[in-house]
């Protein structure tokens, strides 16, 4: 992973401007993440702490949490011991990932007391981990570690705290000359493992960087490029960046110049770049470990609908051969005297053949001239009576697909709290059965909050992340006189500007958002519709979050994440200048 120590080292000076400040609150939105909020002379800042095991990570953070109506038992262990204490120091160990706040606060006989709160950002190893530095002891952990899972370390309430195995490799910002060039094999090849191997905190991105500014890489030039780093990450000269390069996105505070065909987006902090790195890719994660069933039951109810209409595609193929079943029901009537039981067809002159050919019948060699006769026009019966009612059916299955594509949108942009929303609509339609305990249902919020943006200009915009936030935005929030967008025969959000005048560069903005926010997300030149809200409407019975529309222009826009967290920066720093 790119949080290496090099990383780690630059995230911890940033982190120093929290030193004296007072954590005022302390939040556990995830049972891996912990959300400190720390007042410091000028600004309240909030820190987080995140042990998931796919994205392990600490910086100071803008993002907005949905937190738990029932605090964890860590975190109420955390606010009895740190809540309203001062931060101390903040010390990176080594040069490795592992980070410790130290923390003044009192005890229970109101003693100044001092607790630690390390974080390791190790992989799937990941913990936060409290203890109190005077003892060892471990207080609690985000994640606990049994004797079943770690024979060498144990993490759980009440033992001595043991810092993680060390790897004896040698400190990079120590190195010298000699002492570099000695430690590499050069007949091994592969020298950029050899530098992840040899050395703490480098990963391998960061060796591939500096083997690459090398370029020839013998003794000299290897140790003039390892040693230029160095001497940046020693004087703090970072440059934080994010590089898009063949489809895949890499962060360093290093500048990436062996990535330099890609798009390069610089930072002006460590902190603002692993917040736009990681911001959605994690929350994306543990919406979908959190919804994973409701994705897998909206799938499922999707994959029966496309069988469904395959049935009565089949259906309505046989009911469209009804005049057949009726012409082999009058034939067999004119030449019943000829048939007997057992009989397996019957070929006589078509009447209706103008060229007076004849035409050959399968007979069922069980049944009765009579019979095969009834069974006939039964079946022509029958399928004259379908075409209809099939038909009608076929439609309301696509309408169904189109819901349920929709709600796949939705969960693959919601948070949890909208992904709730979303289950509770399924509940409401019938797919679902209430999950919920029994007993007094505290009443819902019937207001949703509504994902705000702000466009260049500084006009707002509106996006439903969900049917319910659509169907309060477009049809109970929005005026007449606003613009409403949507993707054109693309599940998606509603997005609505809030202004009866705007530029075009706020149009193709919301545009884009509204292409973000839509099945055709990775798509290019995807067309979105646009209207007055008062030529959109919603049919009586229809699905929620279903409109029609009319008087509507297209135009195509290609989704522009970065240009999305933008706007949504842009709605972020409005709403702060205003409190």
């Amino acid at each position: 992973m790119a949080f290496d120590g090099v990383v780690t080292r630059a995230l911890t000076r940033e982190l120093h401007k929290c030193i004296g400040g007072r954590i005022s609150k302390i939040h556990q939105p995830h049972h891996s993440d912990i959300v400190m909020q720390v007042r410091t002379p000028g600004e309240t800042v909030k820190l987080l702490l995140s042990a998931n095991p796919t994205y392990p990570r600490i910086h100071i953070t803008t993002e907005e949490f949905t937190n738990p109506l029932e605090a964890p038992m860590f975190c109420m262990l955390l606010r009895k011991h740190c809540e309203g204490g001062v931060i101390e120091s903040i010390e990176q160990i080594g040069m490795e990932r592992i980070i410790h706040i130290d923390v003044r606060t009192r005890d229970e006989l109101g003693d100044t007391a001092t607790r630690r709160i390390i974080m390791e950002i190790m992989g799937k190893h990941s913990n936060i981990i409290l203890i109190d530095p005077a003892t060892g002891t471990i207080l609690d952990s985000a994640m606990h570690v049994t004797l079943a899972i770690s024979q060498y370390r144990q993490v759980t309430p009440g033992r001595t705290y043991v810092s993680p195995p060390s790897q004896d490799k040698r400190d990079p910002l120590a190195a010298t000359e000699q002492e570099f060039i000695s430690s590499i094999d050069w007949n091994s090849g592969r020298l950029d493992k050899q530098i992840v191997d040899g050395y703490t905190g480098i990963s391998p991105l960061l060796a591939k960087e500096i083997v690459h500014r090398a370029k020839l890489a013998n003794r000299e030039t290897l140790w003039e490029a390892f040693s230029a780093v160095m001497e940046a990450v020693k004087a703090h000269a970072y440059a934080p960046s994010i590089v898009e390069h063949a489809g895949k996105a890499y962060f360093h505070v290093i500048e990436l110049t062996h990535l330099a065909s890609g798009a390069t987006t610089p930072y002006p902090s460590v902190q603002t770049c692993l917040q736009a790195y990681y911001e959605g890719k994690a929350l994306r994660d543990t919406v979908k470990q959190r919804a994973h069933d409701l994705i897998r039951f909206v799938t499922g109810e999707r994959n029966k609908n496309e069988k469904k209409i395959e049935k009565l595609e089949q259906t309505l193929q046989e009911a469209h051969d009804a005049d057949q079943f009726r012409l082999f029901g009058e034939l067999i009537t004119a030449n019943m005297h000829q048939m007997k039981r057992g009989d397996t067809e019957l070929v006589t002159v078509n009447w209706y053949d103008e060229a007076g050919g004849t035409i050959t019948i399968p007979l069922d060699p069980l049944k009765t001239p009579s019979e095969n006769l009834q069974a006939y026009y039964k079946r022509y019966n029958k399928a004259k009576n379908s075409l209809q009612i099939v038909s009608e059916q076929i439609e309301q299955a696509k309408a169904e697909i189109l819901y349920l594509d929709g709600l796949l949108v939705q969960l693959g942009h919601a948070s949890l709290k909208e992904a709730e929303e979303i289950r509770d609509e399924l509940v409401e339609q019938g797919y679902m059965r209430d999950r919920k305990k029994r007993g007094p249902r505290k009443k819902k919020d019937t207001r949703p909050e509504l994902e705000t943006y702000v466009s260049t200009d500084g006009t707002e915009i509106l996006v439903g992340k969900n049917n319910k936030q659509n169907e309060f935005l477009t049809n109970k929030l929005a005026a007449s006189h606003e613009t409403w967008l949507h993707t054109k025969d693309i599940p998606g959000s509603h997005v609505v500007i809030r202004s009866r005048e705007y530029s075009e560069q706020t149009l193709l903005e919301a545009a884009n958002l509204a292409a973000y926010f839509s099945r055709a997300k990775e798509g290019s030149q995807i067309p979105v519709d646009y209207t007055l809200i008062k030529h959109v409407k919603k049919p009586s019975g229809a699905k929620p979050g279903f409109v029609i529309y009319e008087q509507q222009r297209t135009l195509y826009v290609t989704p522009d994440e970065a240009l999305v967290r933008q706007l949504k920066a842009n709605a972020s720093s409005t709403h702060s200048e205003t409190r």
